[in-house]
């Protein structure tokens, strides 16, 4: 059976709340109860669920007004709001397709339009960047400054995104805080590796350097502005694919304790101290956790995140789509945590890197993505490639293997690129 649009899905959102807007949705997850405590016996008798007919949609998105309450900011802008809502009625049904630095990274330098718009006439739904030359130690924020040459390109893109009516999600490759050259644990010094993270919490040698970072982050983040006036809401990916250990802020390099106690102060220092409301956070691990239990064995708790994501190329790999069935349950793990959390979930990171010693394998976008990303129940919010580079690319452009793959991946009734968004930006009335 096809699956509802997103056009419908707000429509049934509309009847449905005119009628009884308490009936239909989730309420927020409650208070834990104290230790010991028993709870007291209803007064009322419960009223039994109705048993939706054969062939009624299911909807895991809940009311626009009951929107902030799920999120990691309830103080966030009506943007940012707006497009948590939206990405979360997308989900049910569709999913947008985006892809990292798009605007300046081409297959063959071929500049101009991004590769995605060359090859289906559209621009991505989502729009990748980095905070990490922002961020850079090296960044004296000067002209004549490459680091900050960079940094002002960035905030035009993601300006230019907004604008368009896209998504745009920020990423971090942090360097370590002892040096400020690497953030690959392959290039760093043993001590570097065994200390990089403990260091930058509370009390720790490099706490004000990594506080300063943040400060960084949130001076880019409170001054992007649409032409519309409104601040641009961002999606933050901070300690991505946290269970390697090829970043030092990778699983060895620290207890999930601690990993949980950073998380925290990254969230509540921008969203607290420094007043940043335009961000959504997202958790999102590599493919290593195939169970809901290892899933959140690092999580900081739904009052830190907003989407749950998972990077996965691994499972992606093989020619012979050995690891679809996988990389399916494992994005099913996701998928399932965000319905019982009211949260987005998205497959983060993704992609195969096309190049002269490594083919495409054979329907890789119309069924090995496809299958990943919808088989088996998934519902996610977006998917996001990796950028092209020079010699290879992730995304087809004409005249290349795959192109015609993806034609047919994108023309799915559920992928959504830019010529197919709604307006993201815009909540729909109660």
């Amino acid at each position: 059976m096809k699956k509802l649009s997103y056009s419908l899905l707000i429509f049934v959102f509309v009847i449905t709340t005119a009628c009884s807007e308490d009936d239909s949705f989730e309420e927020p997850n409650p208070v834990e109860e104290t230790p010991g405590e028993v709870p007291e016996e209803p007064t009322e008798p419960e009223v039994p669920e109705e048993t939706p007919e054969e062939g009624d949609p299911q909807t895991y998105a809940f009311a626009p007004g009951e929107t902030r309450g799920y999120m990691a900011d309830a103080s966030a802008t009506e943007e940012t709001v707006a497009l948590f809502y939206h990405l979360k009625a997308i989900s049910d049904s569709q999913f947008i397709i985006g892809q990292q630095d798009a605007f300046n990274a081409f297959y063959n330098n071929d500049s101009g339009e991004s590769d995605m718009k060359k090859l289906t006439g559209s621009d991505p739904g989502m729009l990748g960047s980095d905070f990490m030359f922002i961020t850079d130690d090296s960044n004296n924020a000067e002209a004549g400054n490459w680091f900050y040459q960079q940094e002002q390109q960035i905030i035009q893109d993601a300006i230019e995104a907004y604008d368009k009516g896209m998504v745009n999600a920020f990423t971090w490759h942090l360097r370590e805080p002892y040096e400020g050259d690497d953030f690959y644990t392959s290039e760093m010094t043993a001590f570097q590796r065994e200390n990089a993270f403990r260091s930058i919490i509370e009390g720790g040698a490099n706490h004000e350097y990594y506080k300063e970072k943040l400060q960084k982050v949130a001076e880019v983040v409170k001054n992007l502005r649409g032409s519309d006036g409104a601040l641009v809401p961002v999606i933050f990916r901070p300690f991505h694919e946290f269970d390697g250990d090829f970043f030092w802020w990778g699983a060895p390099y620290s207890t999930p304790s601690e990993f949980k106690e950073v998380w925290r102060f990254t969230v509540t220092y921008l969203r607290d101290q420094l007043d940043v409301h335009n961000i959504l956070y997202a958790f999102a691990p590599d493919n290593s956790y195939t169970s809901k239990s290892a899933y959140l064995s690092r999580y900081p708790g739904d009052e830190y995140v907003d989407i749950l994501g998972m990077d996965n190329y691994g499972d992606l790999s093989s020619q012979n789509g050995s690891g679809v069935a996988a990389a399916n349950q494992k994005l099913k793990v996701v998928s399932d945590l965000a319905k019982e959390k009211n949260k987005v979930a998205a497959l983060t990171e993704t992609g195969y890197f096309v190049d002269a010693q490594n083919p495409l394998p054979s329907n890789f976008y119309s069924k090995n993505i496809y299958n990943v990303i919808t088989e088996g129940d998934v519902n996610i919010g977006f998917i996001m490639f990796w950028q092209n580079y020079s010699d290879s690319y992730t995304v087809p452009v004409p005249g290349v293997e795959g192109e015609d793959d993806f034609m047919e991946f994108v023309e799915t009734e559920e992928a959504l690129l830019l010529k197919d968004l709604p307006s993201l930006y815009d909540m729909p009335a109660n």
